[in-house]
This record gives C-alpha cells, sequence and structure tokens, in this order.
C-alpha cells in the first residue's frame, strides 16, 4: 500500500509536468502565429511602397555626410538642411529630363512646322546611298517621294513606322516612371535625414538581436559600403559625365546634350561612355582638320578611362573587404536588379563576406 501510494504521486508529477510543457508549446506557437499574422498583414500593407522605401534608405545613407556638412554650416538647422538637400537631389533629376523634353517638343514643333507650311526641304540624296545594293533604289524612291510631299512620305511609311513608334511610346513612358519613382524616392529620403541616427541606432539593435555579437558591426559596413559605391560608381559617373560635355560643348560637337545624357546614363549601369566618346572621335576625323581632330582625341581618351583610376580608390576606401567582392557585387547587382541593384548587390555580397569570415575564423579558434 505505502508502494502504491507514493508511486501515485510521482506518476502524476510528471503528467503534470508534461502537461506544463505542452501548455508552454502551445503558448509559444499562439504567440508566434499570432505575431506571423501581424508580420503578414503588416508586409502587405507596405509592399506597395517597398521599393520607394529602400531606395530612399540608400539615398539617405549615401548623401548623409554632405547632410551633416551642410547642417554645421548652417549652425546646427537640420530642416533646413534636409530641404536643400532634397532640392538639389531633385534638381539633378529633373533638370536634364526637362531640358531633353523642351528640346523634343522644340524640334518635333518644328518639323510640324515645316511640313505644314513646306518650309521643311530635303538636300539631294547622297550618290553613296542610292548606289547602295539591294536598297539603294527604295531608298531613292522614298527620298524623291519626301522631297516632293512629306506628307505623302508619311503616308506610305507610316504603316511600317507605327510599330517602331509603340516601342519608342512604351520607352518614354518607362523612363516617365523611372523619373515619377526617383522623385518620390528623393522625397522619402529628405524625410529621413533628420531621425536618421535614431533609425540606424534601431537597425543596429535589432541586427544585434540576429547575428549578435556583431550586428552592429554588419550595420556599419553596410552603410559604408553604400558610401563608397555612391562616391565609385554615381560620383566617378558624374565627373565623366561633366567631363564630357564640358569638351563637347567647347569643340562644338551636334547634340552635345544629348550625348551628355547618355554617357552619364551609360556611366551609371556601369557600361562606360566609350559607346558615345569613340563614334564622336571618329565623326571628328572625318569631319574636322587634323589639328582640332588630334586635341578632341587627346583630351577625349583619358575623359573615357578616368573610371578606371578612380573607381578602385573612392570604392574601396576605408573598407575591409577586397576590391573584388565589391566589383562582383556591383556588376551583378546592376544585371541582377538594375540600378537599385547596383547599390544593393555590394552591401549584401559584401556582409556575407563578412559572415563567411567570421564563421571560418569561429571554427577555427574552435
Amino acid at each position: 500500500m505505502t508502494d502504491q501510494s507514493s508511486s501515485e504521486p510521482s506518476g502524476g508529477g510528471s503528467g503534470k509536468r508534461e502537461l506544463t510543457l505542452d501548455a508552454k508549446v502551445i503558448d509559444i506557437a499562439i504567440r508566434l502565429g499570432v505575431l506571423g499574422l501581424f508580420a503578414y498583414f503588416s508586409l502587405q500593407l507596405i509592399a506597395p511602397f517597398f521599393l520607394f522605401l529602400l531606395w530612399a534608405v540608400v539615398l539617405t545613407v549615401a548623401l548623409y555626410p554632405a547632410y551633416g556638412w551642410l547642417a554645421k554650416k548652417l549652425g546646427g538647422r537640420k530642416v533646413l538642411s534636409a530641404i536643400l538637400i532634397t532640392l538639389l537631389c531633385l534638381a539633378i533629376v529633373i533638370g536634364p529630363v526637362a531640358v531633353l523634353v523642351i528640346s523634343l517638343v522644340e524640334t518635333l514643333q518644328g518639323w510640324f512646322h515645316g511640313m505644314t507650311g513646306e518650309g521643311l526641304k530635303l538636300p539631294p540624296l547622297p550618290e553613296r546611298l542610292a548606289g547602295l545594293p539591294v536598297i539603294g533604289d527604295r531608298i531613292a524612291e522614298l527620298w524623291n517621294l519626301a522631297s516632293r510631299s512629306l506628307e505623302l512620305f508619311f503616308e506610305k511609311v507610316g504603316p511600317m513606322v507605327v510599330p517602331a513608334g509603340g516601342r519608342i511610346l512604351s520607352t518614354l513612358a518607362s523612363l516617365s516612371g523611372s523619373v515619377l519613382f526617383f522623385i518620390v524616392s528623393i522625397i522619402l529620403a529628405g524625410c529621413l535625414f533628420v531621425p536618421g541616427p535614431k533609425l540606424a541606432h534601431g537597425a543596429k539593435r535589432f541586427a544585434d538581436r540576429i547575428i549578435a555579437p556583431r550586428g552592429a558591426e554588419f550595420v556599419d559596413l553596410a552603410g559604408a559600403t553604400i558610401r563608397n559605391v555612391s562616391r565609385g560608381v554615381i560620383g566617378v559617373a558624374v565627373i565623366q559625365g561633366l567631363l564630357t560635355g564640358i569638351l563637347l560643348i567647347v569643340f562644338a560637337v551636334p547634340l552635345a546634350g544629348l550625348l551628355t545624357f547618355v554617357a552619364l546614363f551609360l556611366c551609371i549601369i556601369q557600361i562606360g561612355p566609350a559607346l558615345v566618346i569613340v563614334p564622336t572621335i571618329i565623326w571628328a576625323w572625318s569631319s574636322w582638320d587634323l589639328v582640332p581632330a588630334l586635341l578632341f582625341t587627346v583630351l577625349m581618351v583619358p575623359v573615357m578611362l578616368v573610371d578606371n583610376v578612380l573607381r578602385p580608390i573612392l570604392m574601396s576606401r576605408g573598407l575591409d573587404v577586397p576590391m573584388l567582392v565589391i566589383l562582383i557585387g556591383v556588376l551583378g547587382g546592376t544585371l541582377a536588379y538594375g540600378l537599385l541593384g547596383l547599390f544593393l548587390g555590394p552591401v549584401i555580397l559584401a556582409v556575407f563576406y563578412e559572415l563567411v569570415i567570421a564563421w571560418v575564423k569561429v571554427g577555427e579558434e574552435g
């Protein structure tokens, strides 16, 4: 009897412990489920704005040194500094686009008045075009038709041009959407300058909870990588574009503004200005005398190659991550995710590289 009575409490205690353990598991599961539900709906709410916010964070991190410097110069007026930086960025984005739109409208108006007022006359067809095999006769026929009546010419070639026109319009619409995207992102970035330190502190605390004890270090690494990429890619692209534009204007090259914009875009997406500069040099040698063409070439070639010198210096400054990792991140991110990937690629690859190095060191120490 004594043994039976003593064994019952023992079994009952084990059952209570099992019930307590099950209750804790169920409680944790319910909490995680509720938290996951809130996280899911929260992500659904911010999903339409995620890219805007992500690009705004990149711009804030890249421009924060300039904002801090300006705030000091203005006596600690942080709001005014944020407004001025935001307006400057908006002017940089909107200004070239506005110039291109105005130029395009003026060109189209000139063509329209020329066609309606019969003021637009074509020169005689060059003999080299007329003598081309297979297509020379067709070119001569269309050229003569355009010389007689541009209205009849467009009526005949219109069906062939409409598909290309549709693609051009879709491209222009995509460009307009990209400009609007950057405008919204810049405005959001302007709102993040003042609370930036608090947000960075919160990001470090969150990272410490996930990757303790080096979470804050990885946040600093991400910020340094973004700033170095902005200097090494965007900064060098602006320098190349500015130098290219100055030389094109000084040498009175036709369509200098458009060529400068194209060169700047090619530099930003890591293709380089060679696709603009090399054809321009070839045109100069075929159109100018020896001395100006030679001088133009001597000045343009260093501008075309200056990124090979400046980019490694600016992008690797202050980072322990190898330059090859940063370059692979820049190129791979741009190819995979476009302009935003130009910044996200090196950040993700640099953080992953540091994580792998830390993991290897821990294994070696163990």
